[in-house]
């Protein structure tokens, strides 16, 4: 593990300005949530518990392809999980694979889905962000987003600017 994500593990500030270290393509995946009916706990909560596991099950797997992820609350209603992954086709490959967590959760889902009349709502987003289109920069402050999944290196490594660290 690089010794930012050490610190990021532990919340240590990291002094001055770093960026993430990372080097080629990233794919960036937004997972969420919206619970339509509070009452509704039978239609929800098990699409709420189903994304820890499968977090689990790719954080047990160095070769998962999942760098890191983040989970952010939108309120009492809403969750949102941000996920960055080395490539498109190592999440494709999770997402289709029979003996993971994620294909029965999705059809239990799809199944609760259809009977739930619209009381919990789902959507996600998929980036694939070409090596040289994403910069980060991080100011005394633990290693974030981005940064927490791939560790931190000290700006000047990759430029001073962000139109330095884009251009690589």
């Amino acid at each position: 593990m690089a010794s930012g994500k050490r610190d990021a593990v532990r919340g240590k500030v990291i002094e001055g300005r770093s960026t993430a270290a990372i080097e080629g393509d990233v794919t960036v995946f937004l997972i969420g949530m919206r619970i339509t009916r509070l009452r509704a706990v039978r239609s929800w909560w098990p699409v709420l518990m189903a994304m820890p596991r499968m977090l689990r099950e790719l954080s047990r797997d160095a070769g998962s392809g999942l760098l890191g992820s983040r989970v952010v609350s939108g309120g009492p209603r809403e969750m949102t999980v941000i996920q960055y992954w080395s490539s498109h086709e190592q999440l494709i490959a999770y997402a289709s694979a029979a003996d993971g967590e994620h294909r029965p959760a999705w059809a239990a889902f799809n199944r609760r889905l259809r009977a739930g009349r619209g009381r919990v709502g789902f959507w996600h987003e998929t980036f694939v962000v070409p090596a040289g289109s994403y910069e980060s920069i991080y100011v005394n402050m633990p290693a974030f987003g981005l940064g927490a999944a791939t560790g931190v290196i000290p700006v000047g490594r990759r430029g001073e600017r962000a139109a330095e660290r884009l251009a690589r």
